[in-house]
């Protein structure tokens, strides 16, 4: 390889774990082409007004998957490195996340490539509401519900929302999924991805004799991912040593108080200058003396540089695809643990559907009756994961695939081909 690091491709790791997992399965070549190709994609110029009164262009764009075990679902991300690739390979993603929960959807993605923070609450509403407008006719309760992602939140989502139901005439609130509990959201949404994550790591921990109390973890990441589960993680015992966000990481050895580093990035914006911790850069974060790593950043952040150095024996991937395949490959070579993304960050679209669900019927759940659903599709796929690797002699992600694509082709076999 030469000096220069070759792009990243978000694409070219999801097809290469799909081609991977295919090896575990008898499939026609052309049932494979049909999995492997996304069905649509759409791409989009549009113009906003900035609060200064000119115009300004930016691009969007919107990916559905597969639609084969029902409607396609998926966020809608805001980050200037936003691209049809990253978009297209999120897409794919989704439609084994959600086939790995026995959920049905299929899966979708969205983005525009824009700098959030750069923007006034007005710009970024009136973005919002002209993307919205945009993929109007490509999202729908029944064919395609989008969701927050990076960059997006729940106000956001209730931008579309809105959006969607003046065009329609009337309001749609299971047009989208991650919004305000005041318009049809559900309780325990905003939590759900890093609950998720700590579920399915506390139950490879006890696959692999860990005990909380002598387990270090290191979370790359401290949005709404990784902050929840850096604290449902230091609620269970475990010492949670290193955080990262945008602007840097801290590390203490002897542990972090997770309440107080929440109220203080809440405060100040980010973990940085947090008292009694050595502030560290990303590679330091990814490669510090832990246990557990929970990627819950961007993708493509352990690569074949970074991989030879990481030092956690598991890997709780609460982020789509942080892993590149050459850097899955050396940890794998080092017997390292992996808690595949589609099965362990699977809490956010499983709390969506239930919020879909919810909004179709206007019947809301209490969040007790959340946690004890989620937890209960989380373990049971766990489950299901854990023991065809161990059945195959594969690895976790590739015993995931194999059992997400099964169901997927199960689906379209009893469908048939249209016409």
């Amino acid at each position: 390889m030469s000096a220069m690091k070759r792009r990243y491709s978000a694409s070219d790791v999801a097809l290469a774990q799909f081609n991977k997992a295919i090896g575990y399965l008898d499939l026609d070549e052309a049932l494979v082409e049909y999995l492997r190709l996304p069905k649509r994609e759409f791409i989009v110029n549009f113009p906003v007004m900035m609060d200064n009164g000119r115009m300004r262009m930016f691009t969007g764009y919107r990916v559905h998957h597969n639609t084969t075990k029902g409607p396609t679902k998926g966020g809608i991300r805001y980050h200037p490195d936003v691209t049809l690739d990253e978009v297209r390979a999120l897409a794919m993603w989704m439609t084994w996340k959600t086939a790995l929960m026995n959920i049905p959807f299929g899966g979708a993605k969205g983005g525009v490539q824009v700098n959030p923070k750069e923007l006034t609450r007005n710009e970024l509403r009136r973005l919002t509401r002209r993307y919205a407008t945009e993929i109007g006719f490509l999202i729908s309760p029944e064919g395609d519900i989008p969701a927050p992602d990076v960059g997006t939140d729940p106000q956001v989502m209730a931008w579309i929302m809105d959006t969607y139901s003046m065009h329609r005439g009337y309001s749609t609130p299971a047009i989208v999924t991650g919004k305000p509990i005041a318009v049809g959201g559900s309780r325990g949404r905003i939590e759900a991805t890093g609950t998720g994550v700590m579920f399915t790591t506390m139950e490879t921990m006890k696959r692999l004799g860990m005990d909380p109390a002598e387990t270090t973890v290191a979370v790359q990441g401290f949005g709404n991912v990784g902050s929840i589960a850096a604290l449902r993680m230091w609620e269970q015992g475990c010492k949670v040593v290193g955080v990262s966000d945008v602007s840097g990481g801290i590390y203490n050895s002897r542990g972090l108080h997770m309440g107080e580093l929440i109220a203080h990035a809440r405060e100040n914006g980010s973990v940085i200058d947090y008292p009694d911790a050595d502030r560290v850069n990303n590679r330091e974060l990814l490669t510090s003396e832990c246990d557990i790593l929970i990627p819950a950043a961007l993708e493509g952040q352990i690569d074949e540089i970074v991989a030879p150095d990481v030092k956690a024996r598991l890997i709780a991937e609460g982020t789509n695809g942080p892993c590149t395949t050459e850097g899955d490959a050396i940890l794998l070579d080092r017997n390292a643990t992996f808690i595949p993304d589609i099965l362990c960050n699977a809490g956010g679209v499983t709390v969506s559907y239930f919020e879909w669900v919810q909004s179709l019927q206007a019947f809301f759940w209490s969040e007790e009756q959340i946690v004890d659903n989620l937890r209960r599709i989380m373990l049971e796929n766990f489950e299901a994961v854990w023991e065809t690797a161990q059945n195959k002699g594969i690895d976790m992600r590739t015993a995931a695939y194999t059992l997400a694509i099964s169901r997927v082709v199960e689906a379209v076999e009893a469908r048939g081909i249209y016409p």
